[in-house]
């Protein structure tokens, strides 16, 4: 039994949970885009899927940039170093605002490239528009996250809910507008739901910029806070821990988005079911996310404070709320697959295949738990290269073949293309444990050796 546990389960829910929210605010955005864009059709749907699996590769890496900022607020808090708070936030902002628009332009000149992934041609002519407006909304989505990381990394989670709730209300209400046509405007359909999108995103970093620099708890952070004289070393600093965070999430959502194109392969129907059944799990992932954005913060304030017992305490405590939570979706999954497809859609084909992946997502369940964990906690040690080593071997030299072998060698289908999923995840999962509960006991040993 780890001691206090009641403790660390309590602080962990209080910082996890309005995290928690706010990335569920997030995934609901595709959501609410995919069950409105499912009304007109499975070819909107379909294109839906397409265009965001590109697009969520982009997005990914720009979040995994924008996480460098959370473990080093973490342990320059733990450490009450002021100045040093006032250089991460200025840097932060700084890599997050270049990276905003570096990758937004990288899809706006590539975008064509869809041409060449072999979907249905009205899959492709129906997604382009919509990846052109979403590729826009990068840039004040990079904006809001260099503000967000650093609330989040003084302990200030509850704020970025808020404004997430704010701005997915705003998104759900602009994509009725805009994708059915009311108040006068005409029916934009898929398009409609990527400028809702766009909209949303800027009056959440709008709102998120406000609370951070208006509130009087930040106010210590910006009085000596210039945009002049920035260090090299500490850009560097960030794109050293940024770079192998953003890689990580990369591997791992690439390897869906890829496992998407493959199920593309395979007709509009088995698309469409595949966007339903990744749109569920996403659900649940976000929550697990939440709680790893908890381990990050609460491993890295301990850890500049020196104190890796109740660091390894209270990762251990987060291991235990994600397994017992990912236990309780994958039984909802499961025993709910075929009412649960019946929200996005009617079509029956769709609904039956989507049912079938479902199984397959409740049963990685466990492991997707156990692999965001370790690695939010390996992420406030800043650690994070092995773990970047780790998920490339799990999802691209294993995941993604299996997949590829069970889906067409073996004819499974999209089914077999889901067992090459669950199979990557339970060995990220099993290797990234390992390496954190080693990594932890041996700061653990070290300290009372010391001692």
């Amino acid at each position: 039994m780890i001691p206090d546990f009641k403790k660390h389960f309590k602080k962990n829910l209080n910082l996890a949970f309005p995290v928690m929210l706010s990335h569920l605010g997030q995934v609901t955005v595709h959501v609410a885009d995919s069950m409105m864009v499912g009304r007109i059709g499975k070819e909107p749907l379909a294109a839906a899927s397409f265009a965001g699996n590109i697009f969520v590769v982009f997005l990914v890496m720009g979040i995994g940039l924008s996480y460098a900022i959370t473990p080093q607020t973490a342990q320059a808090d733990g450490e009450k170093d002021i100045p040093k708070l006032t250089d991460i936030l200025k840097h932060g902002i700084l890599i997050n605002v270049v990276f905003g628009f570096l990758l937004s332009f990288i899809i706006l000149y590539s975008r064509d490239l869809l041409w060449y992934f072999n979907q249905p041609e009205i899959v492709v002519k129906l997604a382009l528009p919509y990846l052109k407006i979403i590729a826009i909304s990068l840039i004040p989505f990079m904006i809001y996250q260099a503000f967000r990381q650093f609330a989040e990394g003084l302990g200030f989670t509850k704020q970025s809910m808020y404004i997430t709730i704010a701005g997915n209300i705003l998104n759900i209400a602009l994509n009725y507008i805009f994708i059915f046509g009311k108040l006068g405007f005409e029916p934009m359909g898929l398009y409609g739901a990527g400028v809702a999108t766009l909209i949303s995103r800027a009056v959440m970093a709008l709102l998120m910029i406000s609370f951070v620099y208006f509130n009087h708890r930040f106010s210590q952070y910006w009085h000596a806070f210039t945009f002049g004289n920035f260090s090299w070393t500490l850009i560097k600093t960030n794109l050293n821990l940024g770079f192998p965070m953003a890689f990580q999430f990369i591997f791992e959502v690439s390897t869906f988005s890829l496992a998407a194109i493959m199920i593309g392969w395979m007709g509009t129907t088995q698309l469409a079911a595949h966007q339903i059944a990744i749109n569920m799990a996403s659900i649940s992932y976000m929550i697990s996310l939440g709680i790893s954005t908890a381990a990050t913060i609460r491993v890295g304030n301990q850890l500049g404070q020196k104190n890796y017992k109740t660091m390894r305490n209270a990762a251990m405590t987060c291991f235990i709320m994600a397994i017992g939570f990912m236990s309780f979706t994958a039984i909802i999954f499961i025993f709910g697959r075929h009412f649960l497809p019946t929200l996005y859609i009617e079509d029956e084909q769709v609904i039956h295949q989507a049912a079938i992946l479902l199984i397959v997502a409740g049963l990685f369940q466990l492991s997707d738990g156990v692999q965001v964990i370790a690695l939010g906690a390996l992420r406030g040690m800043s650690d994070v290269k092995i773990p970047t080593l780790i998920t490339l071997i799990a999802y691209w030299v294993i995941g993604l073949p299996l997949g590829y072998v069970f889906g067409f060698t073996l004819n499974q289908g999209a089914l077999g293309v889901w067992y090459g999923l669950l199979a990557g995840l339970s060995i990220a999962a099993i290797l990234l444990f390992i390496r954190f509960n080693g990594q932890s006991n041996k700061l653990l040993l070290s300290s009372e050796t010391v001692g």
